[in-house]
């Protein structure tokens, strides 16, 4: 069976004798496969994958916690690995290493017996590398069994009272530039309300939230669907902060009719609760033509649609990527009132200055906010993605705060707390034009813990969000 184009890359064909493995653990071993050799994003390979191995239920449910397990601790499993072994991992044939992350995941930290994960990781590496491999993976796997992971901490991990940064990169399964600039950032927030930086407590609380699985959350799209509608429908419960969030736990959301149709989608509420804030913030005159200026894949963009619709106020949503306006116009083809999706670089869109009351600017950024979601993100940034796009987003910020009429406003969010993205971006740009900075503490009352503002910050450790950023700017 070929699956169709699931990696982003090239197809991937399944061997008829691969199935004498056990089919979890192979769709495990195929994602990571595609996420690790072919760059592939394991949010889009897995359900395919588990779709065509006709998994369901609890055998679904495994390989989604193994797969996105074993891509959240693979910088600590690659350190173990390497102590039980005699070869350096660049030495280590990648299909092995795949296994032997799998296989260590399974016996450290889910409730598989060792002599099991053993027999199942010699049994897969015997289908997918040959039975030549089986003796060294059984050697390594049996050398990882005899410690425990508080064991291991300690062995392969720098003590925390001589390097901090690097004891939490291993123990918690970080690079050690997020570990500082998650650091950098926490601090920095806890001096602006006046209290000592940061602990390198609360710092490892934050990186152990972002390798907790994330609750599936639902957005019930306005002007489509009600919140508690559909919580008391699917016996869920409404969202702790949005109006227009439902916390699924668990499960399958595309299985529900009202996410295949569009009225309800999947979106964290952090996420949401920015689309809430840019909406509730104060213009000064007209309200009727919004823009969402990097709109791609649309989760924020519906939200925008079904609150402007409410005013009878028209929104643009743009994106330069093709293939992300088509998704937008997607999501926003059930949406009330009048909207357009146009392919557009917000740096150089097809409008004029002044044209718009609001403007909406979600900015590409590192997405170190959203790696309980995403895995994978942090081993493929680095800091020269960070330089990259914060030259990005100031041309971007600009070209948004001339886009929008004097007395509009412009909402500057990220999905990355880092201070190079947020902060600092929005401080330089300010110097070149005439801004009043919004306090969105005030505009967000359902909210605690907010800091001493004005911009908003979430933190998956203290509000149970992704970690989101929003500036918002009126021009004057």
């Amino acid at each position: 069976m070929e699956s169709s184009d699931r990696t982003g890359n090239r197809p991937v064909q399944w061997r008829a004798d691969r199935r004498a493995a056990d089919p979890v653990r192979m769709v495990a071993y195929e994602v990571l496969q595609a996420v690790t050799q072919e760059e592939a994003y394991s949010n889009l390979v897995l359900p395919v994958v588990i779709r065509e191995a006709e998994l369901e239920g609890r055998d679904a449910g495994f390989a989604t916690h193994l797969t996105y397990g074993t891509l959240r601790w693979q910088g600590f499993l690659d350190e173990v690995i390497s102590s039980a072994s005699s070869r350096p991992l660049n030495e280590v044939d990648p299909h092995v290493l795949t296994l032997l992350r799998l296989g260590a995941f399974q016996m450290m930290f889910m409730r598989v017996p060792p002599h099991a994960a053993v027999a199942e990781t010699v049994q897969l590496t015997r289908v997918v590398a040959g039975e030549s491999r089986t003796k060294f993976v059984n050697a390594i796997m049996r050398r990882i069994g005899e410690r425990s992971v508080d064991e291991w901490v300690a062995l392969v991990s720098p003590k925390a009272s001589h390097d901090p940064v690097a004891h939490l990169s291993v123990a918690q399964s970080h690079p050690q530039w997020v570990v500082r600039a998650l650091a950098e950032s926490l601090s920095a927030w806890r001096i602006k309300q006046g209290q000592p930086p940061a602990t390198w407590v609360e710092v490892e609380d934050l990186l152990i939230a972002n390798n907790e699985p994330a609750d599936v959350t639902l957005v019930a799209r306005p002007g489509r669907a009600d919140a508690g509608e559909i919580a008391r429908r699917y016996n869920a419960e409404p969202g702790k902060y949005s109006p227009y969030a439902v916390s699924l736990g668990f499960g399958a959301p595309s299985e529900l009719p009202e996410v295949r149709s569009g009225d309800v989608g999947v979106q964290d509420e952090g996420s949401q609760l920015v689309a809430l804030a840019f909406t509730r913030a104060e213009v000064v005159g007209t309200d009727q033509l919004w823009l969402d200026m990097a709109a791609g894949p649309g989760g924020k963009a519906a939200i925008l649609a079904g609150v402007g619709a409410e005013r009878g106020a028209r929104l643009i949503a743009a994106d330069q990527s093709e293939h992300r306006a088509f998704l937008v116009a997607q999501t926003l083809a059930g949406s009330p009132g009048s909207h357009l999706t146009v392919v557009a670089d917000g740096r150089e869109g097809p409008w004029q200055p002044d044209s718009f009351d609001r403007i909406l600017l979600d900015a590409p950024c590192t997405g170190l906010g959203v790696i309980r979601r995403r895995p994978e993100s942090r081993w493929r940034r680095s800091t020269v993605d960070v330089g990259v796009l914060a030259g990005l987003q100031r041309e971007l910020l600009g070209a948004a705060l001339a886009a929008v009429r004097v007395g509009g406003i412009v909402g500057y969010a990220t999905c990355s707390p880092h201070l190079a993205e947020t902060e600092l971006v929005v401080d330089d740009v300010c110097e070149r034009f005439n801004v009043e900075r919004i306090d969105t503490r005030s505009l967000l009352p359902e909210v605690n813990d907010l800091g001493a503002g004005p911009d908003l910050r979430l933190w998956p450790h203290i509000h149970g969000t992704d970690g989101m950023y929003l500036a918002l700017l009126r021009r004057l």
